[in-house]
Parts: structure tokens; C-alpha cells; sequence
């Protein structure tokens, strides 16, 4: 199996392609990138060809290709990939535009290839547990849920609302929303949401609350702040508190870890868990070998996760909950 990838510019990509490289009969074919140096220095550090040009890319004989550009710029990559046939997995947020995405799902339906959402965290041990017990109704009806999902400011881009659509509450809000729904199998219809620029440099969001109902009754908060500083030990976290009415449920999915004190350097933390990119790159490359028909995680899964986040925004400029259906 051929995989390419477009653009190196979010941080994920170099851990996607290590997550190919580890599968056997799969090759990364190429690597296309606007910018030319980091292009060349990826494509150097993976073997493989450095195109400036996506068309030629495209051209190849590959099977899909995993988008990890700027975020705004995941509409042109991914609609330029199904036109020429090539299943996707598409890094999150899916699109800073809720028409953008609409169109990417459609390109990729009216094509017949997939397009997957890059969620990893739902490959991690603790959540897929958690998403199990529940499904066996262990903790009979889910009342409440409370997440959090901080780090720090990525800087760069990432800090520029016309690339990335937002700061931390569009790159945070996405995963763990993607947790909530697909616990519940229920879709948020409400949000309220308090944001702020207070701990970043850059005039940018960079921290936010958000306070959501669900069609089946359930509510949940949501700390996605950048609010983790430069000699905090981890990037950041992905919890969840789940209250149901038989029982309730902590889930810490960076627990994996061991914390080393030492004479000589100090203390640091040392990870030993799950890889949870590599377990969204064996998924989808999965999904497109046995030819199902749709990713585990859809297109779709991405446009209700990004649809949420646009409305925090729109609930913290008007200071009201934001009614989604």
C-alpha cells in the first residue's frame, strides 16, 4: 500500500509517518509541502520523494494520502486528494469553516473514497475501555461529563486565525467532544462558552470553558485552555469525569507515565504508554486495504466536533447559548 503526505506543517504528520513506516507492505510514496526546505528535510528523514507540486503527487500511483496541513488549507488539499481518487485522513480540526467541510464530505462521497478524521485519542487503552463499559451499561445513564483537554500554545500558525481558525479553543474542543459524542452516541444541541486571551503573548484564545447539552439529556464542561507553561513536565492532558446514574468514571489518558527524580537531573517524566497516532494510522490503513465502505471515524465525526467549537466562538462574542439543532 502507497501513502503520501501533504504538507509537514502540523506537528502530528512526523508521527503519522513514523506510524506507516512501522506497518508492514506499506510505503510512504511522497511528500508534498508548500514549503520547499521542510519538505526536502521530511522527505530526507522518511526516504522518500519531496514534491512541490501536489498535482504530482497526486498523480502517483498511491492509494491514499494523509493531510497534516494548516487548517484552512485541509479543504483544498483534501478536495484536490478525492478528485484524483485517493482515500484520506484528514488531521483535525476537519476545517475552520462549517461549508468547507460540508464540501470535503461530499468531494470525498462523490468520489467513492473515505475520509477519516484524525481523532488518535480514541485509540487510547483507558478510553476504549471506558467507551466498553458503557456500551455494557456499567454505568447505566450518562448525566454529566466533565473534560478537560490543556496544553500549551503551539505558537507559529497555530496563532494565526487565518491558517488555523482559531487558537486553542478550535484545536483543543475538538477532541474531546469527539469522546463525549461517541460515548453517548448523542450530538451536542446547546453550548455556552467563556473565552479569553490571557497566558499567550500573541493576541490569540488561549483559554475557554465551554458548557454543553446533549440531545439525550446529559450535560458537560470542558476546560480547553493553552494553560500549560513552557516547564510544565507534559504538554498537556485529555481527562474525563463521567457521572452515570449507576456509577461514575475517571478517565486520565497521559497516566501512562512514570515520573523519574534523580541527584543529577532533576525530575522528568518518562511515557510508556500507548502510541495512540500509530493506532489511527493502523486504522485507517485498515480501512482502506479490506475497502469499507466508510472510516471508523468519518468525515462526518468531524464536522460535528468542529461545529461546537465555532459555536463557542459565537456564544463568547453574543455572551448566549448557541442553539446547534
Amino acid at each position: 500500500m502507497k501513502v503520501g503526505i501533504i504538507s509537514f506543517a502540523h506537528m502530528h504528520a512526523a508521527a503519522y509517518a513514523r506510524g506507516l513506516q512501522q506497518l508492514e507492505d506499506v510505503e510512504i510514496a511522497g511528500i508534498f509541502d508548500e514549503n520547499k526546505e521542510r519538505g526536502e528535510k521530511f522527505a530526507g528523514i522518511f526516504a522518500t520523494t519531496y514534491y512541490a507540486d501536489i498535482t504530482e503527487l497526486l498523480n502517483r500511483d498511491i492509494d491514499a494520502v494523509i493531510v497534516t496541513s494548516e487548517n484552512a488549507r485541509h479543504k483544498e488539499h483534501v478536495i484536490a486528494a478525492a478528485k484524483a481518487g485517493k482515500h484520506v485522513l484528514c488531521e483535525k480540526p476537519i476545517a475552520t469553516d462549517i461549508g468547507d467541510a460540508q464540501e470535503m464530505i461530499r468531494a470525498c462521497r462523490e468520489n467513492g473514497v473515505i475520509l477519516q478524521t484524525a481523532f488518535p485519542v480514541r485509540f487510547n487503552s483507558a478510553v476504549i475501555r471506558a467507551k466498553q463499559m458503557i456500551a455494557e451499561g456499567k454505568l447505566g445513564t450518562i448525566l454529566a461529563i466533565k473534560g478537560t483537554n490543556r496544553g500549551r500554545n503551539p505558537g507559529g500558525w497555530f496563532a494565526d486565525p487565518a491558517l488555523s481558525g482559531g487558537g486553542a479553543v478550535i484545536d483543543h474542543t475538538v477532541h474531546v467532544v469527539d469522546l463525549m459524542r461517541w460515548f453517548m452516541s448523542a450530538e451536542v444541541k446547546e453550548v455556552y462558552a467563556e473565552i479569553d486571551s490571557r497566558l499567550s503573548d500573541t493576541p490569540i484564545d488561549d483559554c475557554g470553558i465551554l458548557t454543553m447539552e446533549f440531545d439525550n439529556g446529559a450535560f458537560a464542561t470542558l476546560d480547553c485552555s493553552w494553560s500549560r507553561n513552557k516547564q510544565y513536565p507534559t504538554w498537556g492532558d485529555v481527562t474525563l469525569d463521567i457521572v452515570g446514574s449507576l456509577g461514575t468514571l475517571t478517565i486520565d489518558a497521559f497516566r501512562q507515565r512514570l515520573h523519574v527524580y534523580t541527584d543529577t537531573s532533576g525530575y522528568r517524566h518518562h511515557f510508556w504508554g500507548d502510541d495512540m497516532d500509530a493506532g489511527l494510522i493502523r486504522d485507517f490503513v485498515q480501512t482502506v486495504r479490506e475497502g469499507k465502505e466508510e472510516a471508523s471515524i468519518t468525515g462526518e465525526d468531524g464536522l460535528r466536533a468542529v461545529e461546537v467549537a465555532l459555536a463557542a466562538y459565537e456564544s463568547a462574542r453574543i455572551k448566549k447559548p448557541v442553539a446547534l439543532r
